[in-house]
């Protein structure tokens, strides 16, 4: 098989078909092919067809992964394109991750009703997310405010917000810059009071283990500063039981040759929040992630199953 015949698997929504033909221009460029000789196979997983409940009732974040790691596994396609936050902290022994592009803004954009601020909304106002994270940071803020489910694609939500089904939702930056679709930010959120999703703004790629042709044939698009910051992170999630029934938040960034982090766990109801930072070498990306987390690990009084 050359690479003329890599196939690129990717979920059916708009946003991850938008980052999928991000990665396929990038890495048609870099192996000199037209974009069209990469064929794009879309399969639906089960996270897309679960809209009336959370995904942590259901088996987590593996619920948009499963299917297309089948498809990889079975040989239907040869890479696939995620959300970092939607990859699972295990993978199944046949599926690695190859690497992730250039990583995109991190921040959170609030969106409200009629252009109101999240400060400015009245008591007892109706915040829809999907995430407990988000969830968990509003409350943290703005505890008068009721927290309602809203699953759906971007532009789903976005139509819910503008009916006044809720009046105000949070959605990641780099999904609406991808989708051309920040002008419907009514404000982007500073990442200290809304740190992000472990893995938001990055683009991973995932792929058979130990297939060296597609490493081989993706090395000059993936960016390593956004693994290193990525394994800081993951590692994090993965001390904490990072599968969306926590509220749980880390980012990292590379500075130098050195590795910044900043993790937290919060209560579901955002009533406490616990924080640990960590900086060192960039070598060390996954320790350190590692070590933040068990100190946070050490200060909750009745271990991670406190905090929902």
């Amino acid at each position: 098989m050359t690479t003329t015949q890599l196939r690129i698997g990717t979920r059916g929504s708009p946003l991850a078909l938008a980052q999928t033909r991000q990665l396929r221009a990038l890495l048609a460029a870099a192996l000199g092919l037209e974009a069209e000789t990469l064929p794009i196979e879309v399969i639906r997983t089960t996270g897309d067809m679960i809209q009336d409940r959370p995904l942590s009732e259901s088996g987590g974040k593996g619920l948009f992964t499963k299917e297309l790691d089948v498809a990889l596994i079975e040989g239907r396609i040869d890479l696939a394109v995620h959300s970092s936050k939607d990859l699972p902290t295990h993978l199944p022994p046949e599926i690695a991750i190859a690497g992730y592009l250039p990583r995109e803004d991190v921040r959170d954009a609030w969106i409200g009703r009629n252009g109101a601020t999240l400060d400015a909304l009245p008591k007892g106002a109706v915040v829809g997310t999907a995430s407990l994270r988000r969830g968990a940071q509003v409350k943290r803020l703005r505890p008068d405010v009721s927290i309602v489910l809203l699953r759906g694609n971007v532009e789903t939500r976005l139509r819910k917000v503008e009916s006044g089904e809720v009046d105000g939702t949070l959605l990641a930056l780099a999904g609406l810059k991808r989708l051309g679709l920040e002008r419907h930010a009514t404000a982007i959120l500073p990442i200290e009071d809304f740190l992000p999703a472990a893995g938001q703004g990055a683009i991973a790629v995932t792929k058979r283990a130990g297939d060296a042709r597609v490493r081989e044939a993706l090395a000059a698009i993936l960016d390593p500063a956004t693994a290193a910051a990525l394994a800081a992170e993951r590692a994090f999630l993965t001390v904490l039981d990072g599968s969306c029934r926590t509220p749980i938040a880390a980012h990292a960034k590379l500075i130098g040759e050195e590795i910044e982090f900043h993790g937290m766990a919060l209560r579901a109801d955002g009533s406490a929040v616990y924080e640990a930072r960590r900086r060192g070498p960039s070598m060390d990306a996954a320790l350190i992630g590692d070590a933040a987390a068990n100190e946070i690990l050490l200060r909750l009084p009745n271990g991670v199953a406190g905090l929902t």
